[in-house]
């Protein structure tokens, strides 16, 4: 029976099998009688485990935030500056609500961490639950990004976000341009380990602990950075 979660996987069958671990994904499907495929997802989720990161594309995945603070310095004199009728109109409720200072910023868990050439975002669905009261879903019009090197979105001037605010998020995306080459080599040992653990080690000819720390030491890159960094702080 398939797997019912079958992401893309970092390793694809072919890649598996035209490799040094043919051996294994013959003697995986003649004995356990579980099609390549199922493995391959199985490591691919395990990989994303361990990154702490989404890989491989995946779709409308949601997301919570809660709208922080922003710097003073990106709202000075706000009030003289032209604003399109959206902004207007949320810069007036805001100064109507007593609301001094709004959130311009939110970062998405999922981005890039390395490779950003190779990720795109797709669709990407935003609404914000107001502390006050009240939601509002955005347009694409109403913000910049998200940034494919940090998820970094950035809201346009005199959008009514209040501090403490929801910003729920459904977002699309991955590394959809190609599967980076470090991470197919990562999905092919922990699909290698994998097998192994699962028959006799030493019959298999492959050690397993070293399957799985040479696994661990690729994706240890795709860790991410300190979240304060990443945010500018």
């Amino acid at each position: 029976m398939a797997d019912a979660d079958s992401p893309v996987p970092l390793c694809t069958a072919a890649q598996f099998e035209s490799g040094a671990f043919a051996d294994l994904a013959t003697y995986y499907t003649k004995t356990t009688g579980e099609p390549l495929a199922d493995i391959l997802s199985e490591a691919t989720r395990t990989c994303e485990g361990i990154a702490g990161h989404r890989l491989v594309p995946f779709t409308s995945v949601p997301e919570t935030h809660r709208a922080e603070g922003m710097d003073p310095d990106e709202y000075t004199d706000a009030a003289n500056l032209p604003l399109d009728i959206t902004s207007a109109v949320g810069q007036s409720y805001a100064q109507a609500m007593g609301v001094t200072t709004l959130v311009r910023h939110c970062w998405l868990n999922e981005y890039a961490v390395r490779y950003p050439e190779l990720w795109t975002y797709g669709s990407l669905q935003i609404e914000i639950i107001r502390s006050y009261g009240g939601s509002q879903n955005l347009t694409a019009a109403q913000y910049i990004g998200a940034e494919n090197d940090s998820g970094h979105i950035w809201f346009q001037l005199g959008q009514f976000i209040p501090i403490g605010s929801l910003i729920r998020v459904y977002v699309s995306g991955g590394y959809t341009v190609a599967i980076p080459s470090d991470l197919v080599r990562a999905g092919k040992f922990m699909t290698a380990w994998m097998i192994v653990t699962e028959l006799n080690p030493e019959d298999s000819g492959h050690d397993p602990d070293r399957l799985y720390a040479a696994a661990c030491k690729i994706l240890a890159g795709y860790g991410g950075e300190d979240e304060q960094t990443r945010k500018g702080g």
